[in-house]
């Protein structure tokens, strides 16, 4: 299953989007309201989304001012999550976010719905950043 946020602009640069991005602890506050939130350490989160189970991510890798992966530390539910940065102006850059999962045809049914809205929520909630 593959799916894409739409490209948010942020009145940021693609270095600070990166380095906001890169601190797991900055998650929380690009999550939709009323999810569950827990920093475990520096590169590894919970969160649970409204009527899905507890997931954890872990940041998996990091190309600077252009790219942050996050994945699933469970096999049970094999997936990345990849911010696509790039740099328009000086202040100026575009994110997007790439969902990218391993799922039975089921499973995909069933979480198709809720994983779009909430990369949509993740993506629309970026101009949080450095506030």
């Amino acid at each position: 299953m593959n799916l894409e946020s739409p490209t948010k602009v942020v009145d940021k640069s693609a270095e600070e989007v990166y380095q906001f991005l890169m601190n797991v602890e900055n998650f929380e506050t690009l999550m939709p309201e009323n999810t569950k939130f827990e920093k475990i350490n520096d590169t590894r989160f919970l969160f649970a989304l409204k009527g899905m189970p507890e997931i954890v991510l872990d940041l998996k890798e990091g190309v600077p001012h252009s790219k942050v992966v996050l994945g699933a530390a469970s096999d049970k539910l094999p997936f990345t999550l990849t911010g696509n940065i790039t740099q328009i102006e000086d202040t100026k850059s575009e994110v997007q976010l790439h969902f990218e999962g391993d799922f039975n045809p089921m499973m995909s049914m069933m979480i198709k719905g809720p994983i779009t809205k909430f990369i949509e929520t993740l993506a629309t909630n970026m101009d949080r950043i450095g506030q």
